[in-house]
């Protein structure tokens, strides 16, 4: 595809909703999210008609590559591609079928919880344009895992390692379930999801389920832990942690996970820290330190380094690092693989930047690998090579 037309696309995607991203005012953040979900739910459910099918390879011919160099094998899984969407888009699994027409070599769906539940009240999902970033308290709402199963059993889609991309399925706590009973409502998920999953991860980070990250306490991490990997059949199991721990914390949470035989850990979360944007007025009318809620995107970037470089460290590179947060672009992307990253996840990003960004980073990775005489692209993963 040459630059014209990417260009092309960019401008479509600018010109239909990057007047409604640049700014806070307007449709409503959850509304726009939830329309370009039932879009994505018809095309996955429809993805074998013709005009559908036909749609869906367009878009795919734009935004994939196929490049071997970028292929790896992690949890058992064969990644086309390092780059995937992170938790908290398709938290229902409703474009389970499609994922990969948009280029990611995988995506993690959810959260999900045992119990389906609303979440937190309306509104909870903000933009912050000017800082590319946004804040959310939407509190796990989703269907519950039992729908879940269903949604993904009507899209009809291929068993584990039978498919085009990677699907990670992302677990968390019911908000009705008490925090001594969270290993038991967690398993209760992963025994019904497993064999869809090519790796679940344990979501104990979210700041929007009161209580939860006491989860990532040691006690009870090795508690939730144990039951879940006593599953006969749990899948490669990671744990998703909040970028608010301390330098000690982190220390003692990849100790523990490296004991208990954690596959990998996905490094992070939305934040509590507002990041010295305390003072920034939201359409609510209250600055953004009045708001509850976790951030995501921008200003998370420097952060999502920090925390991956110190588990790279800590971990002496026994544990594969997922990084998320803030990654808007292939030199980001590029800078969070050196920093010890396996692997990568957008979403606030890709909103922001729209569908191409999937491939301008894919695109960016190869040509640094390039410059560096790199092979693969496990030769990048905490290289510290700057982007260049």
């Amino acid at each position: 595809m040459n630059s014209n037309s990417k260009n092309k696309k960019n401008d479509l995607y600018n010109i239909l909703l990057g007047q409604l991203l640049s700014q806070d005012d307007g449709i409503d953040a959850e509304v726009l999210s939830n329309s370009a979900l039932k879009a994505i739910k018809f095309a996955s459910i429809n993805r074998n008609f013709p005009i559908i099918s036909n749609i869906l390879l367009k878009a795919s011919s734009d935004l994939k590559r196929d490049n071997k160099k970028l292929n790896q094998n992690i949890f058992g899984s064969k990644f086309k591609n390092p780059l995937g969407l992170a938790a908290g888009f398709d938290k229902n699994g409703v474009g389970a079928g499609i994922w990969d027409y948009f280029g990611f070599g995988f995506a993690e769906l959810g959260t999900i919880t045992w119990h389906a539940q609303e979440g937190n009240p309306k509104p909870r999902l903000f933009r912050i344009a000017k800082k590319k970033a946004a804040l959310n308290r939407m509190g796990f709402n989703n269907d519950g895992a039992r729908q879940f199963f269903q949604t993904i059993a009507n899209q009809k889609i291929c068993q584990p390692g039978n498919r085009p991309y990677v699907m990670g399925i992302n677990l968390g706590k019911s908000k009705i379930t008490p925090l001594e009973t969270a290993h038991e409502d967690y398993a209760l998920s992963l025994a019904l999801l497993a064999p869809l999953s090519d790796y679940a991860v344990i979501n104990v980070s979210s700041p929007n389920t009161p209580g939860l990250r006491s989860l990532q306490e040691t006690k009870q991490i090795k508690k939730l832990i144990r039951t879940l990997k006593n599953l006969y059949n749990c899948p490669p199991l990671l744990i998703k942690i909040a970028p608010d721990l301390s330098n000690e914390e982190l220390d003692e949470i990849a100790r523990v996970a490296i004991e208990e035989g954690i596959d990998g850990m996905i490094a992070i979360n939305t934040s509590l820290n507002r990041f010295n944007l305390e003072n920034l007025k939201m359409k609510t009318g209250k600055t953004l330190a009045e708001e509850d809620g976790g951030l995501s995107g921008l200003p998370l970037q420097e952060r999502g380094i920090e925390v991956i470089t110190r588990l790279r460290t800590i971990s002496k590179n026994k544990l594969p690092l997922i990084g998320v947060g803030g990654i808007n672009s292939a030199k980001s992307a590029w800078e969070r693989i050196a920093a010890g990253a396996s692997l990568i996840q957008i979403y606030t990003g890709w909103i922001f930047e729209g569908p191409t960004l999937v491939p301008n980073i894919l695109d960016g990775l190869s040509l640094q690998m390039e410059k560096n005489g790199f092979k693969n692209i496990q030769e990048a993963i905490g290289s510290k090579e700057p982007w260049k």
